[in-house]
């Protein structure tokens, strides 16, 4: 995605003010009237998140309207389902800013649909249609792999469903997969980025509505760095320092910097807006990796390593979380 970074005054305010009011209510994270327990936290398959990002990849481009976009769609949906999710598709209209509409699609699953206690998991599963960026002249009209850009946040999301299938969990979790993220005008309004997540928050129902949220998004690049991003830090405080401590103390420190960077436009803000806190691990130091929005967004980039970095910290997270422990 592009991340048209917020600067304006103007826009941080606006932000605030479709935020609940009582901040201290937004990032309340954990049930105070339940005594913490120890908890076993099953290990993060790194090769298997890895193969889930190269199925992705080998649809190739899953730019919105292509046949890859629709084959990718119906396998993350068998996928969910294979782990006994409970899968919705909540279709809407796509209208880039190119003047076109596309059938867009998030993916919703499930587990414990019933139960009261809920955290929501996301990442987006479309990829850019085009390599703006791209070196090569030729190439930058041409649709991206999205191999750390769509398919790594994907991945990772898969390989906990497939993993709480084995290792059951009390406590609900919604997976969440965005699309038509990736559409987005450079240099032009926010609101043409991010649009599945867009309908999703202005859809989401009161029933079951998850305490906060955690979003992945370029999580599989080699030498990643996932700073502390200001909307997170803005309207999500308490989720943030909660996984970026806990990311710390169990050998991540690598990962997980303290370093703060401006507001990046990412699913997440506009799920923010409608008062659900929810924070974005996202790679970013200096600017976005060199393969960003090009041709070279491909599996060489992938590091099963960082993978489990960001993979084994959500796990922990969700555990603690199901007893009390954090």
């Amino acid at each position: 995605m592009n991340y048209r970074i917020i600067t304006s005054m103007l826009s941080i305010l606006l932000l605030a003010a479709a935020c609940r009011s009582d901040k201290s209510s937004n990032n309340k994270t954990s049930s105070p009237d339940r005594a913490p327990q120890s908890v076993t936290i099953p290990a993060f398959n790194r090769d298997s998140a890895y193969a889930f990002v190269q199925a992705q990849v080998d649809f190739g481009p899953r730019n919105m309207g292509s046949e890859a976009h629709k084959a990718c769609k119906d396998w993350i949906v068998a996928k969910l389902k294979s782990y006994d999710l409970q899968v919705a598709e909540q279709n809407f209209p796509a209208a880039i800013y190119t003047n076109e509409v596309f059938p867009g699609t998030n993916i919703i699953g499930k587990i414990n649909p019933d139960h009261p206690r809920r955290i929501v998991l996301a990442a987006h599963w479309d990829t850019r249609f085009m390599a703006e960026k791209d070196a090569k002249a030729e190439d930058r009209d041409k649709p991206i792999l999205g191999a750390d850009d769509g398919a790594s946040g994907v991945g990772v999301l898969l390989e906990i469903a497939r993993t709480i299938k084995d290792h059951p969990i009390d406590m609900g979790i919604d997976l969440v997969f965005f699309d038509a993220e990736d559409q987005g005008d450079n240099g032009g309004e926010k609101e043409t980025w991010c649009l599945g997540s867009q309908f999703w928050a202005a859809n989401l129902s009161a029933q079951n509505r998850p305490q906060y949220g955690i979003l992945l998004d370029m999580v599989g690049a080699k030498g990643a760095t996932f700073p502390k991003e200001a909307i997170s830090l803005n309207f999500a405080n308490g989720v943030l320092e909660k996984v970026w401590s806990l990311g710390q103390s169990m050998g991540y420190g690598g990962y997980f910097s303290n370093e703060r960077v401006n507001q990046l436009v990412d699913d997440h803000l506009f799920v923010n807006q409608v008062g659900l806190p929810m924070i974005d691990i996202i790679n970013y130091k200096n600017g976005f990796g060199h393969y960003h929005h090009t041709q070279s967004d491909n599996m060489e980039i992938i590091d099963r390593n960082t993978l489990r970095a960001v993979g084994q910290v959500v796990l922990a997270v969700l555990y603690k979380e199901s007893v009390g422990a954090i």
